[in-house]
C-alpha cells in the first residue's frame, strides 16, 4: 500500500511518521519543499531516493492509495483538492482549512467524486476520551489551556480551539438546543474563549485561556454521583466516593495514548476495505468553530 505525507513539520515527525514508518505493509513516500527537511527526516526513517519528493506532482506519480496531510492549514484547500482530484483517499490534519467556505467545497468535492476524506480528530480516539463516552455525562468541562500565546481568533480556534469544539460534539449525550460563546479579546488577539453547548438533561463547557500559567488538558465529565477526569490524556482519576486513578503505562507510546495510532489505523483500514469514509460530521465541527469565530468577533467589535 502506497501512502505518501504531505508536510514534515513538528506534528508530522513527532505523532504521525512514529506510526506510518513502522506499519508492515506500508510504502511511506514523503513529502515536502524544503530539500534539508526531506533528507533529515527520510533519513531518519531510511527511505531510499525514490520515495523523496520534492513536489506534489513528483508524489502523485507514484499512483498513491492513500495520503496524510500536515502542511500549513493555510495550504490545505490547494493540497487537498489535488488529491481528491486525482483519487486519492485522504486524512488531513484539522483544520480543513481557516475558511468555512473552503472546507465545505473539500467534503463536497470528496463527496462528488466518492474519494474518503477524513479529518484528524485523534481525541475522538484517544482511550481516555472514548471511555468517556461510557460514563454518565449530564456535565462536561473541558480545558486546554496555554502559557503567553493570545493568537489572533480564527486561527487559534481553528487550529487549536477546535479540538475542544469536537471533543465536546462528541461527548454530547443528545441533541444541542443551545449555544453561548464568549471570550475576550485585547488588541486584536484572542485571550481566552468558552463555549457553552446546551441540551436536554445536560452542559457541556468548553474552555481556552492562552494566558493561563499552566498548560494543560483537563476533560471532565460527570452525572449521577459519579464523576471521570482526565488529565493530560495521560491520567483517568475516577471520583465515587473515593478517587481511583489510573496512569498511562510506563510502555504506551504516545501517540496511542493520544488516539493518533488508532485514528492512523481506522482510517487506512477503511480505504483498504473500500468503507465509505466522509468528513461531513467533521465539517460540523468546522460550521460550529465559525460560529464562534463570529461571535468573539462581534463580542469584540461591540467592545
Amino acid at each position: 500500500m502506497k501512502v505518501g505525507c504531505v508536510g514534515l513539520g513538528d506534528i508530522a515527525r513527532k505523532a504521525y511518521l512514529p506510526v506510518l514508518g513502522t506499519l508492515s505493509g506500508v510504502e511511506l513516500h514523503l513529502q515536502t519543499r524544503t530539500p534539508a527537511t526531506l533528507e533529515s527526516v527520510a533519513d531518519s526513517l531510511h527511505l531510499p531516493a525514490g520515495r523523496r519528493h520534492p513536489s506534489l506532482d513528483a508524489l502523485l506519480a507514484e499512483g498513491l492509495d492513500a495520503a496524510f496531510v500536515h502542511a500549513p492549514t493555510a495550504a490545505h484547500p490547494e493540497i487537498v483538492t489535488r488529491l481528491l482530484e486525482a483519487g486519492v483517499p485522504t486524512y488531513v490534519d484539522k483544520p480543513l482549512a481557516y475558511e468555512l467556505a473552503d472546507s465545505e467545497r473539500l467534503v463536497t468535492l470528496a463527496e462528488e467524486r466518492g474519494v474518503p476524506l477524513a479529518v484528524g480528530f485523534n481525541r475522538r480516539h484517544a482511550p481516555g476520551y472514548a471511555q468517556c463516552a461510557e460514563h454518565p455525562r449530564e456535565l462536561i468541562l473541558m480545558q486546554k489551556n496555554r502559557i503567553g500565546l493570545p493568537e489572533e481568533p480564527r486561527t487559534m480556534i481553528l487550529d487549536d480551539f477546535i479540538h475542544v469544539v469536537d471533543t465536546l460534539r462528541f461527548l454530547v449525550p443528545g441533541p444541542v438546543d443551545d449555544v453561548t460563546v464568549r471570550g475576550r479579546v485585547r488588541d486584536g488577539l484572542l485571550h481566552h474563549v468558552v463555549l457553552q453547548l446546551a441540551g436536554d438533561g445536560f452542559t457541556a463547557l468548553g474552555v481556552m485561556n492562552r494566558l493561563s500559567g499552566s498548560a494543560e488538558e483537563i476533560l471532565e465529565v460527570s452525572g449521577q454521583d459519579t464523576k471521570r477526569q482526565v488529565v493530560n490524556l495521560a491520567e483517568t482519576v475516577d471520583h465515587k466516593g473515593q478517587p481511583s486513578v489510573r496512569r498511562r503505562g510506563d510502555w504506551v507510546p504516545v501517540a496511542r495514548q493520544r488516539g493518533i495510532e488508532q485514528a492512523v489505523l481506522a482510517f487506512l483500514d477503511a480505504v483498504r476495505s473500500g468503507k465509505p469514509l466522509s468528513a461531513r460530521d467533521a465539517l460540523e465541527t468546522h460550521a460550529l468553530c465559525e460560529r464562534v469565530v463570529r461571535a468573539v468577533l462581534e463580542r469584540s467589535a461591540a467592545a
